[in-house]
């Protein structure tokens, strides 16, 4: 069983990196689109803040922290809420099964400790083998495995929730996020008065660049 939440666990977070890759990718190539279309040298950081002032960080946090895959809906990535959903899923059917399990072994643990005859003729027929061995130790054993298993699923099932969270939240910040090749890199003369020396500094600008100035000045 837990190896079955190690691969949901593994299968999510391949998704989640595939689906920031892309969604990378989609980010720049869109800038790039519009670095090319502007007629003017602000049109690409008057898009840049109008989609910083349309998909909020906080807000997708907040929806998807509510209600798993509002976040990613509010960013209009739809095609993230079936990979949300699938993994929580899986967990919610681990965590089922693994309640079910403990439930009835506890029941046949109880019914042998305590001698109670009635309750021995419904132990299901998978346990009679503990009950004809009065195996109590074994089957108590067997008993906090699927306890242990059911902590599992819990922890697993609420870390997916946190990262569909931090997943939206990502998304809403890429979506203000600057990856065109309109940015500057300038190295500029400094001083630094706490050593009382000067140098030289390297300043990265992606707000102030212009398409005809790149690399070094």
């Amino acid at each position: 069983m837990r190896h079955l939440i190690l691969i949901s666990f593994l299968s999510f977070l391949t998704c989640a990196a595939i689906a920031q890759t892309r969604d990378s990718i989609l980010v720049k190539n869109d800038s790039l689109v519009t670095t090319g279309v502007k007629v003017a040298g602000n049109d690409s950081l008057l898009a840049l803040q109008k989609a910083k002032k349309q998909f909020s960080p906080r807000k997708a946090s907040i929806r998807s922290a509510i209600l798993p895959g509002w976040g990613q809906a509010y960013n209009k990535k739809y095609w993230k809420i079936p990979i949300v959903y699938g993994a929580l899923g899986t967990t919610v059917a681990v965590f089922g099964f693994n309640i079910t399990q403990y439930r009835r072994i506890s029941f046949a643990y109880r019914a042998l400790v305590n001698k109670d005859t009635a309750a021995l003729g419904r132990v299901d027929a998978d346990l009679l083998p503990f009950i004809r061995a009065n195996a109590s130790n074994d089957l108590r054993n067997y008993r906090n495995e699927y306890r242990k298993n059911i902590d599992y699923s819990v922890l697993v099932f609420l870390l997916f929730w946190g990262l569909n969270v931090v997943d939206a939240t990502v998304d809403a910040h890429l979506k203000g996020f600057d990856v065109s090749d309109d940015l500057s890199l300038k190295i500029k003369p400094g001083y630094n008065p706490g050593s009382n020396t000067t140098g030289i500094s390297l300043v990265f600008d992606i707000h102030k660049g212009k398409p005809s100035s790149r690399g070094f000045n």
